[in-house]
């Protein structure tokens, strides 16, 4: 089987599409990666180059949530089915939702990991704004025209059906990260975050004002610097900066704890992570985050950082509360492997290769309708 596969360069989109189309080519899938978003880092190539049989196709076309991204957004469809007439795919699994309304001959995945009308919604408290429209026109076409809609939780589902008025809740596969064959080194008495400083889903920034009130030091691995080139102020956290995928598991293995204070998340790789490396975890009270980890965190509330700081604080003077929660957290992890993820994505690959040819057996050919 080969598969066409988009992904972004700009967020955890990307170790989602290699850790997939690593556990896909270990059954016989061959992944043609096409990036957009902006030009891959230089530890993204490597982390590529090491996945079986993957070709990396790069691009720098904006993506549809980026500002007036339309133009770039139809070149980035032209190469795409460009690429397909070349390379012949049996499916086509896209990580963005415009170019699932593109004319492709292959049946076409469409994966939604977040949209900026739930995203809207958690961090303004209110609807996209009408300039938003052809944002919400193209998206909405995009999912009706695909074969197959997947959501990493319940919750992005159902947010997905209720913003763009689709006719069925999207399947549910959640994420998945490899399985680690050792266990978490000796844990240190620091707190670790990471995301994205300048994005208020995250709430990073909250970290900022509980820093004062924690008596660990919070360490945040990301970019301070938003896409327009704006610098965010750190402010009484230790900024890490952009780290490469083994370097940000090198600190979660020694971090006792990990915060992840979001406002919106759709799944969290982040978290996924750190509870793989045995950190405690304290999240963002909401619904995506109660439904992946159940009793298996600290909630706290994404708008009350003495909340935030009080939850890291009991974490931290309790070494055996911190223990148990820990524990939780790893065997909770364990549920969430891409080995499962990918055996669900190539059911789903076998379900819409078939719906393609019982439609081509079952179409009249022109002139005997």
């Amino acid at each position: 089987m080969r598969v066409l596969m988009t992904a972004d360069t700009v967020g955890g989109v990307f170790t989602y599409a290699l850790d997939l189309a690593s556990a896909l080519a270990t059954r016989g899938v061959h992944v043609d990666l096409a990036t957009m978003g902006a030009p891959a880092q230089p530890d993204q190539r490597r982390a590529a180059a090491m996945v079986p049989g993957l070709r990396m196709l790069e691009s720098a076309h904006r993506l549809e949530w980026m500002d007036d991204p339309w133009a770039d957004v139809d070149a980035a469809g032209e190469w795409l089915l460009k690429l397909e007439r070349e390379l012949r795919p049996d499916v086509v699994h896209l990580n963005g939702y415009a170019h699932g309304a593109l004319p492709f001959q292959a049946p076409r995945l469409v994966v939604g990991h977040a949209c900026v009308a739930s995203w809207w919604r958690a961090v303004h408290g209110c609807d996209m704004p009408p300039s938003y429209d052809t944002y919400r026109a193209r998206v909405r076409a995009g999912l009706l025209a695909a074969d197959r809609v997947v959501a990493p939780t319940t919750t992005m589902g159902q947010d997905l059906r209720a913003h763009y008025d689709l006719p069925h809740e999207p399947m549910v596969i959640a994420h998945g990260i490899p399985r680690r064959r050792r266990g978490p080194n000796r844990k240190a008495p620091f707190v670790l975050a990471a995301g994205r400083l300048w994005d208020p889903a995250k709430n990073l920034a909250a970290l900022n004002e509980a820093a004062g009130h924690v008596p660990w030091p919070i360490r945040v691995a990301g970019d301070a610097s938003s896409p327009d080139g704006r610098s965010h102020a750190a402010g009484g956290v230790e900024m890490l900066g952009r780290l490469p995928r083994m370097a940000l598991a090198g600190w979660m293995s020694h971090a006792a704890i990990f915060a992840h204070p979001a406002r919106y998340e759709p799944f969290g790789l982040a978290p996924l992570e750190a509870a793989a490396s045995g950190c405690a975890l304290v999240l963002g009270d909401i619904p995506s985050l109660r439904e992946v980890w159940g009793d298996a965190a600290v909630f706290v509330s994404p708008d009350d950082p003495q909340a935030l700081a009080r939850g890291i604080r009991e974490l931290a003077a309790d070494p055996a509360r911190r223990a148990d929660y820990a524990l939780r957290a790893r065997r909770r992890a364990a549920r969430y492997d891409v080995e499962s993820q990918a055996e669900a994505y190539l059911r789903v690959y076998a379900d819409v290769m078939l719906d393609v040819r019982q439609e081509e057996t079952t179409t009249p050919a022109m002139g005997q309708a």
